[in-house]
């Protein structure tokens, strides 16, 4: 069996709830649920800003929030209502979890999934 370091799951999203994509509270749930649905620690609160203002086709919200082994980010495009979510860690997770908090939360009507298994060594 191959010892990984790292676990990185990348979600692109489109079609999402433009509604639920751009409320900060609702990304402050999502995140908090996101964190104890996969079994981690998050570190401090999660960071939200609003992000390339001004610029309207990457314009939208910035999530990062830092876990014991790792980190969770995303971006959320308000114009295209897409969603871009990186989630790495060296402790294993279910992906599957992870997709279904995204659609439970953003209701995307594509997502696509993205795997790697991180390995410095390998």
């Amino acid at each position: 069996m191959t010892a990984y370091w790292g676990y990185h799951l990348m979600l692109d999203c489109s079609g999402c709830d433009f509604d639920s994509m751009t409320n900060k509270q609702h990304l402050q749930q999502f995140i908090k649920e996101l964190v104890s649905a996969i079994g981690m620690t998050a570190v401090g609160e999660p960071w939200i800003e609003r992000t390339a203002i001004g610029i309207p086709d990457k314009e939208g919200f910035s999530l990062y929030q830092l876990i014991v082994t790792s980190n969770i980010s995303a971006h959320f495009v308000d114009f295209s209502r897409q969603i871009y979510l990186d989630v790495f860690s060296c402790k294993e997770y279910d992906q599957e979890i992870v997709k279904k908090i995204v659609e439970n939360y953003f209701s995307p009507t594509r997502i696509k999934m993205n795997f790697l298994y991180r390995n410095a060594d390998n």
